[in-house]
């Protein structure tokens, strides 16, 4: 569920699911580093046997029994070992602007973005391709183009504050996150993008140089 919690509505239980996992640094703009996390089916919670077994899962952690018993009837017998304090705490914040989000509205505010960022850049962008689904509906809330130099290109964009990714060997990948941004990010972004073409910005030499994280 990585690209789909804080972008999608899912329902899981209506979906009948055994397991999900998922992270939280993406959509829930809980940031790098940020915890994941895993769904049990309620049906399933008190027979499964996570792979790794850790104190915090232990029905009694301060017994120091020699033996395994997770906690019954709970997720908590999926943990395995002690949170780091600081990502939890980052997490906790990132998540305060959830609070009464109607998931409905905020996948239908994501496709008018993203519908606009396409739009804007397919008439003012030449050499940049759309590269994903024309129904909105086969999609989540990434956008993607392919453009040959893609990635100088998003690294022109990034150093311009336009914070995308690049995807071997010509994807250019932006998140739409309706939250945080609105129109005028979008418009801004594509004005960006359009003078970097333009004026070949992404030719520079600094721009070149790859490095580990794309």
């Amino acid at each position: 569920m990585a690209h789909s919690i804080g972008a999608v509505p899912v329902d899981l239980a209506g979906a009948d699911v055994d397991f999900a996992v998922g992270c939280t640094y993406k959509y829930l703009n809980a940031g790098p580093g940020a915890p994941a996390f895993i769904y049990v089916a309620p049906r399933l919670i008190d027979t499964v046997e996570p792979a790794l077994s850790g104190w915090y899962a232990h029905e009694a952690p301060f017994a120091f029994d020699t033996d395994f018993r997770p906690m019954p009837g709970k997720i908590d017998r999926m943990r395995i070992g002690t949170p780091s304090i600081a990502s939890f705490s980052l997490l906790s914040v990132a998540l305060d602007a959830w609070d009464d989000v109607n998931m409905d509205d905020l996948r239908a505010r994501s496709i008018e973005l993203s519908e606009l960022f396409i739009r804007e850049v397919e008439a003012r962008c030449p050499g940049v391709t759309f590269a994903g689904p024309r129904n909105p509906e086969e999609r989540g809330s990434h956008v993607s183009f392919r453009f040959e130099n893609g990635y100088p290109c998003m690294q022109a964009l990034i150093e311009r504050k336009v914070i995308g990714d690049f995807r071997a060997p010509d994807i250019m990948r932006f998140g739409i996150t309706p939250l945080f941004i609105d129109e005028t990010d979008i418009l801004k972004a594509v004005e960006i993008l359009e003078e970097i073409l333009k004026n070949e910005t992404w030719k520079e030499d600094r721009f070149q140089v790859r490095s580990a994280v794309t």
